[in-house]
C-alpha cells in the first residue's frame, strides 16, 4: 500500500505543494497525513497515527528529508524503525536516488552500511538547517527588541481603551460605585475580561478620563 507524509512548520503555512505531488504518485487520500507542526520532535498526532497503519511491504512516500524531521538522531530512529522493524520502505522525493530504501535492502548488508552513512550526512544537514533557522529567528528578535518592538500580548490599560470604552467607563462610573449596576453588567459593557476590568478600575480616576 501506498502512504505519504506532509508536514508543513505552522498553521499558516500551506501543504497544497506536497500534497499535489503525492497525489500525482495515486496515493489514496485518505492514506496521507498531514501535520503541521515543528520538526523538532516526532510526537506529533499525524505522523503517529501513520505509523500505526504502516504494515509490511508498505511504501511511504515523503517530500524531503526534513519534512520528516530536523533531529538527527531521531531521523535515523525513525528511518530505521520503520525500514527495519516494521518492514516497510521509504522513498524521499526530493533525492529518491540515493534515498529509496528498497536500493539499500536489495544490496544486503552492504547497503545496510550505505544507507546509514547517507541517512547520517542528510540527517545531520538537516539539523545544522534548524539550528541555523533557531539562530536567525533568535537574531531577528533581539533586532526587533532593540528597536523598541514589543513581543507577547498586547498590555491593556486605561491609556489602551478606545474612545468608546472611554465614553461607556466615564458614564457609567458612578452607577457601579454605587450599585445601581453590577460589575459584571459594567466589564460586559466595557467588552473587559475580569482580570482586566478590576485592573483598570482600580486605576481610574473620573476627573482624569473623558
Amino acid at each position: 500500500m501506498k502512504i505519504g507524509y506532509i508536514r508543513v512548520s505552522s498553521k499558516d503555512q500551506n501543504e497544497d505543494r506536497q500534497l499535489s505531488k503525492l497525489k500525482s504518485l495515486d496515493i489514496e487520500e485518505r492514506f496521507i497525513f498531514i501535520d503541521k507542526a515543528s520538526g523538532k520532535n516526532f510526537n506529533r498526532p499525524q505522523y503517529q497515527a501513520m505509523k500505526q497503519v504502516i504494515r509490511k511491504g508498505d511504501l511511504i512516500y515523503i517530500d524531503a528529508l526534513d519534512r520528516l524531521g530536523r533531529d538527527y538522531d531521531g531521523i535515523i530512529r525513525e528511518w530505521r524503525h520503520i525500514t527495519r522493524e516494521l518492514k516497510a520502505d521509504i522513498v524521499i522525493l526530493e533525492n529518491k536516488t540515493l534515498f529509496d530504501s528498497r536500493k539499500f535492502k536489495s544490496m544486503g548488508d552492504m547497503g545496510k552500511l550505505m544507507e546509514d552513512q547517507f541517512l547520517s550526512l542528510l540527517s545531520y544537514v538537516a539539523e545544522q538547517e534548524r539550528k541555523k533557522i533557531r539562530k536567525r529567528q533568535a537574531e531577528g528578535i533581539a533586532i526587533a527588541k532593540a528597536n523598541g518592538k514589543q513581543f507577547g500580548r498586547p498590555k491593556i490599560g486605561l491609556d489602551t481603551l478606545s474612545t468608546e470604552q472611554r465614553k461607556i467607563l466615564h458614564e457609567n462610573y458612578g452607577k457601579w460605585k454605587n450599585k445601581i449596576i453590577t460589575g459584571v453588567e459594567f466589564m460586559q459593557m466595557l467588552g473587559l475580561k475580569k482580570t482586566t476590568f478590576y485592573k483598570i478600575i482600580n486605576k481610574y480616576q473620573p476627573q482624569n478620563v473623558s
